[in-house]
């Protein structure tokens, strides 16, 4: 006799630690957007929702992997509560003027195009995550991450000013190539998924 698979329950840690990225998000958006963004504490505290939720990201897809816990939930809000952290802080960060409204546009139609083809297509069509998609998010955090700190805050200490405007710029750095890494990956997916329809439609 084989045995049944049984589901794993939704209430479980991975799926506890997605919800509350999705819970961090408009807390993380307020902080970040305090007196207009000129708020150097609570630019700080938005940086350490942005970090927390960063962690939490690793955590559970990895706790969900290692113990079997992958759900059909999780499978859908771990990618929303991820586009959901980093489309917040694209915006919010364009709103305090430290990204250009054409880079946030550019980057959320294509994240959010890209979460919802893969949502809508999950069970006809395996598109896994590429190396070069976990690179562009990689280069994403570090950028999204730094500008959330208060770089070029007039209130900055003297001795902060250079180191500020040097990781302002690095951070820009990164975020150039997250936002190249991202068109490209985008690229390989919406290829992937044309040609794996391609093949089933002839099959």
């Amino acid at each position: 006799m084989s045995e049944v698979q049984t589901q794993p329950s939704n209430w479980n840690v991975p799926n506890v630690l997605t919800s509350l990225r999705i819970v961090l998000v408009p807390f993380f958006g307020w902080a970040l957007l305090v007196d207009g963004g000129e708020s150097m504490s609570w630019r700080v505290v938005a940086y350490v929702v942005f970090v927390v939720a960063m962690i939490t990201d690793k955590i559970d897809g990895d706790l969900a992997r290692k113990h079997n816990l992958v759900t059909n939930f999780g499978k859908i809000a771990d990618p929303i509560a991820d586009k959901a952290i980093t489309g917040m802080a694209f915006i919010g960060l364009s709103v305090v003027g430290d990204v250009w409204w054409a880079v946030t546009i550019v980057v959320l139609v294509r994240e959010w195009s890209v979460t919802l083809l893969r949502l809508s297509i999950l069970k006809k069509v395996v598109i896994a995550a590429a190396d070069l998609g976990k690179l562009k998010t990689t280069f994403q955090a570090l950028a999204l991450g730094a500008l959330t700190l208060p770089l070029r805050d007039p209130d900055l200490p003297g001795w902060a000013e250079t180191p500020g405007d040097i990781l302002f710029y690095v951070a820009q750095l990164c975020l150039a190539v997250a936002v190249a890494l991202t068109l490209w990956s985008g690229w390989e997916f919406f290829h992937g998924v044309w040609k794996q329809r391609h093949q089933l439609r002839t099959a």
